[in-house]
């Protein structure tokens, strides 16, 4: 029995069905796109294309098949019928109480598509993998190392899928899958090594050179890669900083993915305890939360405004999230036990940015520390489960 977990994107969805005939919702396979859908909007008709017999229906017809939507319509995975578009332009310019609200697993084909034939009729939102929030209850039990391993996809969750069968299944089933069908991999080896030396290098400055040496295959080819990874929603993009403050800033951009628990599976880890003494650790922590603040904006309706700080003497900041001209600062640590000197970068950087800087904070793997907030000192389990909103919005 699948249990039904609350997402917190709900509110911002329900938000903007009031405004726009057409709700897009994009996401990586199985984060809950179909289920949210089909919880917030049980009075839709519901359609599947991933179905090759419900597409070639449709596709006979689509003209009949738009014009037969009486109140509102959830259509799944609409990247698989690209024309669709079209149709739906026409009869929501025709009738504004209709209502379309649409899913896809394609970024690039979703995206292209909804700017060509939907602008200003459609609400896009980004459905990530669950968030520490939305299953706090559930992990209050857990130990970090095994949050990590378990990762924070639903079905590890809803249908209690051990991680070492849920990933597995999702890798070969999805992933590959999908690269197959979006790019042309000669060699399926190559990608396979490709996607693991990624994993091997998440909160790593990406260079692309270094990575096309090591796979054998060319930079262009490395740069597509990464940009399926980013349309499949497997890996996400955190910008350097940049601006005109005087000092030469690291422009290379850094990769994380939405979740652990791919992740780990990737660097062939095999249960939470082998993550105790893991070379890795730190990074794997570090991409945890960074991937929670992209969380935050996305369920918010919001895209991310994050960045990493690193400039030529090697200064280092792990995340800036800006406001307007307004920037709040952070640094992860993975290690238990706070050491003073983790906000030596911070400080260094709140020298250069000046009064631009309206927050600086450590999130670390230690106890409980809502007595030190003030200090900016913050356990990620209390700042994810209970203190996140006021750290993350614009003051």
């Amino acid at each position: 029995m699948e249990n039904i977990i609350n997402r917190t994107i709900s509110e911002s969805i329900h938000n903007a069905y009031s405004y726009f005939p057409v709700i897009a919702i994009t996401g990586a396979r199985q984060v809950g796109k179909t289920t949210l859908c089909k919880h917030l909007f049980p009075q839709f008709r519901y359609v599947n294309l991933e179905d090759l017999s419900t597409r070639e229906i449709i596709a006979d017809d689509m003209k009949k098949f738009i014009d037969g939507v009486q109140e509102g319509i959830i259509i799944d995975e609409i990247h698989h019928l690209p024309e669709l578009f079209s149709f739906i332009q026409v009869a929501v310019d025709n009738n504004r109480d209709k209502r379309f609200i649409l899913t896809g697993s394609s970024n690039l084909a979703m995206m292209q598509h909804l700017s060509q034939s939907l602008a200003g009729r459609v609400a896009v939102f980004t459905l990530p993998p669950l968030s520490v929030f939305e299953v706090q209850e559930q992990i209050q039990s857990f130990s970090t190392d095994e949050l990590l391993f378990k990762g924070l996809y639903p079905a590890g969750y809803s249908l209690q899928i051990p991680p070492e069968l849920l990933y597995s299944n999702y890798y070969n089933t999805y992933i590959e899958r999908d690269v197959r069908q979006l790019i042309n991999v000669k060699n399926l080896t190559l990608f396979q090594k490709f996607i693991r030396l990624c994993a091997g290098r998440a909160g790593s400055e990406c260079n692309m050179s270094a990575l096309s040496n090591e796979v054998g295959v060319s930079v262009p080819t490395i740069n597509e890669w990464l940009s399926i990874l980013e349309a499949s929603y497997i890996i996400f993009k955190l910008p350097p900083f940049y601006d005109n403050i005087g000092k030469r800033l690291i422009k290379t951009p850094k990769y994380y993915f939405y979740d652990t628990g791919i992740l780990c599976f990737l660097l062939g880890i095999e249960n939470s305890k082998q993550l105790e003494t893991h070379p890795l650790r730190g990074g794997i922590f570090e991409n945890l939360i960074v991937a929670e603040f992209f969380k935050a904006r996305f369920n918010k309706g919001k895209q991310p405004n994050c960045y990493f700080y690193r400039d030529s003497k090697g200064t280092e900041v792990d995340l800036l999230q800006l406001f307007g001209n307004e920037v709040n600062m952070f640094e992860i640590k993975s290690s238990q036990t706070f050491n003073a000197k983790y906000f030596d970068s911070i400080n260094k950087v709140s020298a250069i940015l000046g009064d631009r800087v309206k927050r600086t904070s450590v999130v670390y793997d230690g106890e409980d520390t809502r007595q030190n907030e003030q200090a900016g000192i913050y356990n990620w389990r209390e700042l994810f489960s209970e203190g996140y909103k006021k750290l993350s919005e614009e003051k």
